[in-house]
């Protein structure tokens, strides 16, 4: 094969791989946009429910973000579902006490009580 074919496949495969790479950065960026949307809007609502000082507002919502993440981590693993739920109590367990270092606990006993009414809704 001559150099100048070599060069060119060469040149067309990391074309290629740069693409690939650019199209899973923007994806990955687009996630983590609406992610941050969706954590902006919860975050309010539960500022209303909750009566939330800015601060704790904020750090709900680095909070739900946080946990997202982690979430939809175990969710698109390839772990069994029996292993996916026992990793999905762990992690909201390690919410609760996240949760509780920032909101009294009348404010946390009425997140709990909502989130169950939320989620049997669902």
């Amino acid at each position: 094969m001559k150099l100048q074919y070599r060069i060119t496949i060469i040149g067309l495969a990391a074309a290629a791989v740069a693409g690939f790479v650019y199209s899973q950065i923007h994806i990955h960026e687009k996630n983590r946009r609406e992610i941050r949307e969706i954590a902006a809007e919860l975050a309010l609502t539960w500022k209303n429910q909750l009566n939330l000082t800015l601060d704790q507002t904020q750090l709900l919502e680095d909070s739900i973000i946080e946990y997202t993440i982690k979430k939809n981590e175990i969710i698109n693993s390839s772990l069994g579902t029996g292993q996916q739920v026992n990793k999905l109590k762990t992690i909201q367990k390690s919410e609760y006490k996240s949760l509780q270092r920032f909101l009294d606990e009348e404010q946390f006993e009425n997140y709990i009580h909502l989130n169950k009414q939320l989620t049997r809704k669902s």
